[in-house]
């Protein structure tokens, strides 16, 4: 039995981690097939997702910003559609402080800025105030140039968090509710990613939940030598493994797949 407090949720269930299927409301995020609406989502729900993860803005390598306006008018009748037919918890993934005070207040659970609060100056504020859940993701600014670590790459990104949960904690920000990703990919080069796998539970001094998010990147890609396309099969291994490294949620394009996967691991897992 897994159990985690998700937000003001307490969730809990029979496989080894927590499913987190990816419902991307845009025109260009890296895997077509995540892309949809009302529809899609549901299919995740039906698929044995136990959250969404809705986003309004691609943040793929070399992705277009859209506006305030437009990310909202993407993901808030969204929100809005799912909870009339559902209470699955709800992560927004934004890096805006307003179209994440408006996605709590259309039914959204938990906070998912994959800039960790640095591109809006308002955003830590606005989640102590609103008092969500709130997932710290850890990245590096895009740089070919950047020669990477993999020696020290834990423990930096183990720093950083930490450094990033401090300063709620001293805000009086529960730490009940706060998730931490080591961000595969955002930066890091392949050597690097492969180390985060092997030692996601290291990534936090403060015994907080670990997701991960590695669904059919770039780094699986290395690995199988595959297109986006024909992931799947190095994405569910590689989130087994996680599972096993430490990992409590993981956040997936295939759902169904991964649902399965986890039965079996449930099963024969010692």
């Amino acid at each position: 039995m897994s159990e985690l407090i998700f937000g003001n949720r307490k969730l809990s269930n029979s496989l080894p981690a927590f499913v987190m299927g990816i419902v991307n409301a845009t025109p260009d995020s890296f895997f077509e097939g995540s892309r949809g609406g009302i529809d899609y989502a549901m299919k995740l729900i039906s698929d044995g997702a136990d959250i969404l993860d809705i986003g309004g803005e691609s943040t793929r390598p070399g992705y277009t910003e859209v506006s305030e306006e437009e990310e909202l008018e993407r993901v808030i009748p969204l929100i809005r559609q799912i909870r009339s037919q559902s209470d699955i918890p709800i992560s927004i993934d934004t890096r805006k402080a307003k179209v994440f005070k408006e996605a709590v207040r259309a039914g959204a659970d938990v906070l998912n800025d994959v800039s960790c609060f640095e591109d809006d100056p308002s955003m830590m504020e606005t989640l102590i105030k609103i008092s969500s859940g709130v997932i710290l993701m850890h990245r590096y600014p895009e740089d070919k140039d950047r020669i990477g670590n993999a020696d020290t790459i834990v423990s930096e990104v183990r720093k950083y968090l930490d450094s990033k949960v401090d300063l709620l904690l001293e805000k009086n920000f529960p730490l009940s509710k706060i998730i931490v990703d080591p961000g595969i990919g955002f930066g890091k080069t392949f050597d690097e990613n492969l180390k985060l796998i092997e030692q996601c539970s290291k990534i936090t001094s403060k015994n907080l939940p670990v997701l991960m998010a590695l669904s059919r990147k770039r780094c699986i890609g290395q690995m199988t030598s595959e297109t986006v396309e024909n992931r799947m099969s190095g994405s569910l291994t590689a989130n087994i493994l996680s599972i096993q490294n430490g990992a409590s949620i993981v956040r997936v394009h295939d759902v169904k797949e991964t649902v399965d996967a986890l039965n079996v691991m449930k099963y024969l897992r010692k």
